[in-house]
């Protein structure tokens, strides 16, 4: 592996726009498993039926617990980034326009200090009302089985609709298409990193970097369809090879 390190460091030097497109595989390493796994979650086909807007809004008091035991278990929240997300955030500090499109919703690579996060499929740290639109952390979301707004009107009268997690649930569209598509075309390196591409829409989106003939590492621990499209090929765990990549405080990779 040792020659695709030496590959990865000089493309990461030579690279001024990195556009970075991570799953789960980026986060398993700091506890957070990787939901379709063949033992993961996504597995069980009544919480797949449980996790969508429809559910949500017929069945709140079903929908939320089952929401938190999904999503917002405490040891997913004690959760802090790993290498990975460190090191992608030690380029950016370094000068590099890094621009990560996460299809988590776990808020690690924020946490590692990456300032430039599209996360497509929302965020489980927040929730808002659909009525008034106003927003929730934790705090709030983990007080009440089922969190309600507490928002009042001039009258003093509370608006107590459900919330709705920041979360794209099944059956609703992935946020923040738009930026993540132009982020793709418009970077020299894509770093595909801990995703299978088996999700669409996102799973296409390195296809309009391989249409701009943009450099495309693919890092997984598993084989991909798109590995025989990738110019770099590394099966390792992300976190361990991003270390080696790039240094903490070091100069830039060259």
């Amino acid at each position: 592996m040792e020659n695709q390190l030496k590959t990865l460091r000089t493309w990461l030097g030579d690279s001024h726009r990195i556009t970075v497109l991570t799953g789960a595989g980026i986060s398993t390493e700091s506890g957070i498993p990787d939901f379709r796994s063949e033992k993961g979650v996504w597995q069980d086909e009544a919480l797949l039926a449980a996790m969508t807007d429809h559910h949500l809004r017929n069945n709140p008091d079903d929908f939320w617990p089952k929401y938190k035991r999904t999503f917002l278990r405490p040891e997913y929240l004690r959760a802090q980034p790993n290498e990975g997300h460190r090191a992608l955030a030690r380029l950016e500090a370094q000068g590099k326009r890094v621009t990560i499109i996460t299809q988590n919703v776990d808020g690690l690579h924020q946490l590692a200090g990456s300032t430039r996060v599209w996360e497509v499929h929302g965020s489980a740290r927040s929730a808002r009302c659909p009525r008034c639109g106003t927003e929730y952390g934790l705090s709030h979301i983990l007080s009440e089985d089922v969190p309600r707004c507490t928002w009042e009107d001039v009258k003093g009268s509370v608006c107590g609709r459900v919330l709705h997690p920041d979360t794209v649930l099944f059956g609703q569209a992935v946020r923040h298409y738009g930026e993540a598509l132009h982020a793709v075309q418009d970077c020299d390196l894509l770093l595909i990193i801990g995703t299978s591409l088996t999700v669409e829409p996102i799973a296409s989106l390195p296809r309009f970097a391989d249409r701009a003939s943009t450099r495309i590492v693919l890092l997984n621990l598993d084989e991909t369809d798109f590995d025989d499209r990738a110019h770099l090929v590394i099966h390792a765990k992300a976190g361990e090879v991003l270390r080696q990549a790039v240094p903490a405080g070091g100069a830039a990779p060259a």
